[in-house]
């Protein structure tokens, strides 16, 4: 994400003509976004899209699980208070 913000930056001061990306090549302003089509590549490739997204699933899902204990009074955490 951060290679497409960069690349977008650059972009817009390639079109408006301001500081020393007006005078780059163009190969050097669209680089970012090359490089973002790279690292979205590996990361479906080794699958760290999927692991981040489970994460995220176990996340909530214990989140969930602890919200429904709270509810029925079920909290082992504060009952077992020294």
């Amino acid at each position: 994400m951060y290679l497409v913000v960069l690349g977008v930056c650059l972009l817009v001061m390639k079109l408006g003509g301001w500081g020393l990306v007006a005078d780059w090549p163009w190969w050097g302003v669209l680089l970012p976004f090359g490089g973002a089509m790279l690292w979205w590549w590996y990361a479906d490739r080794s699958g760290l899209t999927n692991r981040r997204e489970m994460d995220k699933m176990d996340a909530r899902k214990e989140d969930r699980r602890r919200k429904n204990l709270e509810a029925l009074g079920l909290d082992i955490k504060k009952r077992r208070r020294p």
